[in-house]
């Protein structure tokens, strides 16, 4: 158990811990894991805790956060609860291969390996990279060490463990995988976790990632998702973020495609303070198809921020983004999309789409979509909006007797539908909806059922 202190300058203590505890983060990992640390720690040292002279940060400041007292798990804690009694994922009839990982550490209880496909491994990273550092060399920090992003290099620098799988050449692993992120603490908590995906060839697989706060406490949540998407492989990640208001969250995702691959991500941001979800994809494979979409509901003081950046860097690929959000109170958001098309990476087809409504006059968004094209023989376009409720559709509910606060519900409905019907796993899209529905009604802060009510 390491402290980090409000005394010592935000990056200076980031570094300062890291010196102090290097013995420790060595410890039990495998080499795999330690060669990141050195070369990552300095190239967070050089640009520190960005503020709003980076351009990648302008619209989110998280100094603020970083300038609370955390304490961080840098030796596998053994936990005192039943994660199986006090927390239970409330989407009827789905059925998947369930895993949990507390506070960054994959959750020692977890056993899904035996109702998996044979080839199939799901583990610790910690673990994995020790037993199996074959599986890891030529995937792990491929993509993530090629940022420039400061809380990348943090990450690396302090990563002990995370979520690893490994879906062998031509395997479809039928039911989803779901992937849920606790963070429990009773005082302030900066968790670190590393992910790893690696799908090879014609293989198939949807994972659900659920983050999720039990405690009342601050937390910083900085996690780092690699995934590989293999020849002719079609990959799902939908991920559900709902944490407290006290809670930071920090996702980066790195994905990188084979020729001929499919890829769908979505980010359903329900609940949490503030946000940041940085998404990069490489196309490194001709014929490939990438669908991004996001959705964010913030009231309060609450801030939601997703960056984007497709890199077209084969031809004939297709990527298309649809981002919405829904913003109420003093509530802020922001959308940074960025698409290059390489130079050789003819006949791309990329699309971006950025929609989002305000309900208060003090709620705030800012959006900023970019094309970067090195090609002659492209399609692509960009746009965004930033709006109320269409009021001539208000009035068109209102004249057929619905009510003010039913027709507006109605509205805002159809306008996240676009987004949750994306969502390819029936089961969790019908749940979604429900959930949006509560949330846009004010009912509930958390989207499952447990033990913790964590409003604040």
């Amino acid at each position: 158990m390491s402290i980090i202190s409000e005394k010592i300058s935000q990056a200076d203590q980031l570094v300062s811990l890291f010196e102090q505890s290097r013995e420790t983060l060595n410890q039990g990992s495998s080499p795999l894991l330690n060669r990141m640390r050195e070369v990552s720690i300095k190239r967070f040292a050089q640009t520190g805790i960005p503020d709003f002279k980076n351009e990648d940060y302008k619209y989110t400041n998280l100094k603020p956060a970083f300038a609370k007292s955390y304490r961080q798990e840098l030796v596998r804690e053994k936990g005192i609860i039943n994660l199986n009694e006090i927390f239970k994922c409330n989407v009827p009839q789905l059925d998947t291969h369930l895993v949990f990982l507390v506070n960054g550490w994959f959750y020692s209880g977890n056993n899904p390996g035996a109702a998996l496909p044979s080839g199939v491994i799901v583990g610790s990273l910690e673990q994995i990279a020790n037993e199996r550092p074959e599986l890891l060399e030529n995937h792990l920090n491929r993509q993530a060490g090629l940022s420039n992003d400061p809380f990348v290099a943090l990450n690396s620098a302090f990563t002990k463990d995370g979520f690893f799988l490994y879906i062998p050449k031509g395997v479809a692993i039928e039911k989803p995988v779901q992937v849920i992120n606790l963070l429990s603490s009773d005082d302030n908590l900066m968790a670190t976790q590393r992910n790893l995906v690696i799908a090879e060839a014609g293989c198939q697989v949807k994972i659900l990632v659920c983050d999720h706060t039990l405690t009342t406490s601050s937390v910083l949540f900085n996690t780092v998702s690699e995934v590989f998407v293999g020849e002719d492989a079609m990959v799902d990640v939908y991920t559900l973020q709902n944490h407290h208001n006290l809670s930071t969250t920090i996702n980066s995702s790195f994905y990188k495609q084979q020729r001929n691959s499919t890829l769908v991500t979505g980010a359903i941001s329900l609940h949490g303070g503030l946000i940041r979800n940085n998404l990069k994809i490489t196309f490194s494979g001709d014929h490939s198809e990438a669908s991004m979409y996001g959705m964010s509901f913030t009231d309060k003081k609450q801030h939601v921020d997703n960056f984007t950046l497709i890199e077209h860097a084969s031809p004939n690929c297709l990527s298309n983004q649809i981002y919405k959000n829904v913003l109420d109170d003093e509530s802020t958001g922001a959308f940074s999309g960025r698409i290059h098309v390489a130079r050789d990476a003819q006949q791309t087809n990329a699309f971006q789409r950025n929609n989002n409504i305000l309900l208060s006059d003090k709620a705030r968004m800012q959006t900023k979509p970019q094309l970067i094209i090195d090609a002659d023989d492209v399609k692509c376009s960009h746009g965004a909006t930033v709006g109320q409720i269409n009021e001539e559709a208000l009035f068109f509910l209102r004249a057929r007797g619905i009510g003010e606060k039913d027709a507006r519900m109605m509205l805002m409905n159809a306008f996240a539908h676009e987004v949750v019907q994306k969502i390819t796993i029936e089961p969790l899209r019908d749940q979604i909806d429900e959930l949006i529905e509560k949330r846009l009604k004010g009912e509930i802060s958390v989207c499952h059922d447990c033990e913790y009510k964590c409003n604040s």
